[in-house]
């Protein structure tokens, strides 16, 4: 691995496996087109890895945990610290790298995506030389817990934030002294492949970390179904995380499953209506609307809905559908061009179940990116809850908005959904506020703001968004057994 990522390069890259500190072609030599989103070319190969190559990172991770899991928290600590160094001192090439890997604006990779990777290191960093464990005494015996580290992590994240939510796996896994082996999206390789470097940098031990590059049915199933990997964290689709529970059902493993969603976006008559057209235009279309957090079905109270339409959709055609590397791109291009027949498929569909594009519903055409994945903003008005452009997940940059009277009949329509991973509400009632967040099913509620995270505070889902939770402590709890003496 270079120590300087050449992305100017014009001949495609091969990309190999991370295993045992070595970078390691796929046994079988089969690899996967990787695409520039932008441009729709082939810009690199990754590896197309199957069991064999799962078996080898497994072995090395068993073989690294002894050391790694006895080595005192102060040594571990020192090492993600360093890590979160070695990567901000690398902030523009991973944010460029990860923009032509995803199609994100180089922009939100460089203010969101790089920095929240860094976070991520350093909080569990100092997460564990601050964490308590339990002792009591009765009748003159005492107990005493003590949280031990599990063993190989199998770590599987998603392509539409692919560093930020890898190093959210890592990091807690090896900082409480897990080995781990890593199966990131095969449609953005990228960055984790750049990390590698990093790892050796830093003085992580060889098989610490290790990534195997992959289809989920080769390489995401031989880790789900490995009798030594004892536990699994999973960022993805819903049907893929009900995939996941079967496979591993056989071995007991431990599972986070982080799945789908289709958030509420509950807006009331007394809204501040500027913030919350402004933030509610970052919350629909920021990164494309390939954020499982997106708040894309909208609803408003019926006294202020024509206003915030006409506001909302005023911002929403101002949008600047672009190239990634302008500053000036408010939304660059989608994954795949299957993701964006998939994108198309559901406007065509909102359009037969009675819906009206006020805003978008097309492709965006770039002069010089005819071949990229863009599409423009959309947004629908004039459906009803139970349609399925209103039911399902699209994931993408459309929006639907529909009015509401009461605050149970809001309640009502944003739980009646399968999925129940986050809400926003927007009220100046704080009665209101705590009331409607108590109600509503799901993991987070943000009042009067989006996606602001507090690193110590539990994520996850409910119902068809997924089970169990991470962040700060919670992490920690996941990644560890506890023992009582």
């Amino acid at each position: 691995i270079p120590a300087t990522h050449d992305m100017t390069q014009a001949t495609p890259q091969y990309l190999t496996n991370f295993i045992d500190g070595k970078n390691v072609p796929p046994t079988r030599g089969d690899y996967i087109p990787n695409y520039n989103p932008s441009t729709g070319d082939v810009y690199s190969y990754v590896p197309d890895s199957t069991e064999e190559d799962v078996e080898l990172a497994v072995v090395a991770a068993r073989k690294a945990f002894p050391k790694w899991s006895g080595m005192p928290n102060q040594e571990r600590s020192k090492c993600l610290n360093k890590l979160a160094d070695l990567l901000e001192a690398k902030l523009q090439e991973f944010a460029e790298a990860e923009s032509k890997d995803q199609g994100k604006p180089v922009s939100l990779a460089r203010t969101v995506d790089i920095p929240r990777a860094c976070s991520n290191f350093r909080f569990f960093a100092g997460q564990i030389l601050h964490t308590e464990n339990t002792a009591t005494e009765t009748e003159g015996l005492i107990n005493y817990t003590h949280r031990m580290p599990i063993g190989v992590a199998g770590l599987i994240s998603p392509w539409n934030l692919p560093l930020y939510l890898l190093t959210w796996k890592i990091a807690p896994a090896i900082a409480v002294g897990n080995t781990c082996v890593c199966k990131p999206s095969e449609l953005t390789p990228m960055t984790a492949w750049m990390m590698c470097q990093l790892f050796r940098e830093a003085g992580i031990p060889d098989g610490v970390v290790n990534i195997v590059f992959g289809v989920g049915p080769k390489a995401g199933q031989a880790l789900v179904s490995h009798p030594r990997v004892p536990l699994i964290s999973f960022t993805g689709g819903t049907k893929t995380g009900e995939h996941i529970i079967k496979s591993s059902a056989p071995f007991y493993k431990k599972l986070s499953l982080e799945l789908g969603g289709k958030n509420p976006n509950i807006i009331f008559q007394d809204a501040n209506l500027e913030d919350c057209v402004t933030t509610s235009i970052r919350s629909s279309f920021a990164n494309q609307g390939e954020i499982c957090l997106c708040g894309s079905r909208i609803y408003v109270q019926e006294e202020i809905y024509d206003s915030f339409v006409e506001q909302f959709t005023a911002k929403a055609k101002a949008l600047i559908v672009g190239d990634p590397k302008d500053e000036k791109t408010n939304l660059g291009a989608l994954i795949s061009a299957d993701h964006m027949k998939k994108i198309e498929y559901y406007v065509n569909l909102a359009k037969e179940e009675g819906g009206k594009i006020v805003v978008g519903g097309e492709r965006a055409r770039l002069a010089g990116m005819e071949g990229g994945y863009f599409f423009q903003p959309t947004v629908i008005t004039g459906l009803n809850n139970s349609c399925r452009t209103v039911q399902e997940e699209i994931f993408g940059p459309v929006v639907t908005i529909t009015s509401f009277k009461t605050e149970d009949e809001v309640v009502e329509y944003a739980n009646d959904v399968q999925y129940g991973l986050s809400a926003t509400v927007w009220t100046e009632n704080a009665r209101r506020a705590h009331r409607v967040s108590s109600r509503l099913a799901c993991g987070t509620v943000w009042v009067n703001c989006w996606m602001l995270r507090d690193l110590r505070v539990p994520f996850g889902g409910m119902k068809a968004s997924g089970g169990g939770r991470e962040g700060g402590i919670h992490s920690v709890e996941f990644y560890t057994e506890l023992k009582t003496v």
